[in-house]
């Protein structure tokens, strides 16, 4: 079973994630509260695997995703392609560019990522997502 690892939001740009328990998704913008929620824009909400962040020795959140997921390979979803969390529906919208910041947390890590920084989503439909929410892709 897929499901909703680790939270996370920025409540200011350029800032470290915060952890949450649970958030606010809303619709056609992103997570509640976080500063890089996008209001008609594809780039929303940023899905990463643990799977990927383990086999490169990186911890949840460090390169600033919104959901940490177990059990999914995030980097294989397809574009168009929409997920279920609860209540809460997005399309996978595009994958996400590492860009320099990666290179703050190590050097190189911009290129490592290549590929494999996760997908970004819209928000079809908002709610409410929870730490060990299933996801149903």
């Amino acid at each position: 079973m897929a499901k909703v690892l680790h939270l996370f939001r920025a409540p200011e740009k350029r800032v470290p994630r915060e952890e949450l328990r649970e958030t606010t998704v809303v619709e056609n913008s992103g997570l509640g509260g976080c500063a890089h929620a996008r209001p008609n824009g594809g780039r929303q909400v940023l899905r990463m695997d643990i799977e990927t962040l383990r086999a490169m020795d990186l911890a949840p959140g460090l390169i600033r995703e919104n959901i940490t997921t177990e059990g999914l390979d995030v980097n294989a979803l397809q574009i168009g392609q929409r997920l279920r969390v609860g209540e809460v529906e997005r399309e996978v919208s595009t994958p996400c560019e590492p860009c320099e910041l990666m290179e703050t947390i190590r050097t190189g890590l911009m290129e490592e990522l290549a590929g494999r920084r996760g997908r970004l989503c819209r928000v079809l439909k908002g709610g409410v997502v929870r730490r060990g929410d299933e996801i149903v892709a």
